[in-house]
């Protein structure tokens, strides 16, 4: 694919950006470098290939899921400016 004039102005509409012709070329020759190694890269020869999701063996290094005891809802509501009802009131986010 090749990254003419008409298709970097294209670009700049969709981006809603204004390019000056200095800024243009230079972002021109960036991304046609960039679809370049695309290609490149979707012609290479894949076959038989797993899919990768991690570039090496991922194991689940998470703790367990386990339940604890909380604070105290007192201690918790201690600070609050006001609560009710064991909880803390806000003001209204939407209306």
């Amino acid at each position: 694919m090749t990254i003419d004039h008409a298709l970097m102005l294209n670009l700049e509409s969709l981006s809603a950006i204004a390019l000056t012709p200095g800024e243009r070329v230079a972002a021109q020759t960036e991304i046609q470098v960039a679809v370049d190694g695309f290609d490149r890269l979707a012609n290479l020869d894949t076959e038989g290939v797993e899919p990768l999701t991690h570039v090496i063996p991922l194991e689940n290094v998470t703790r367990e899921d386990c339940v604890i005891p909380s604070m105290e809802n007192e201690r918790l509501l201690a600070n609050a400016k006001w609560e009710k009802g064991g909880a803390f009131v806000v003001h209204r986010a939407v209306e």
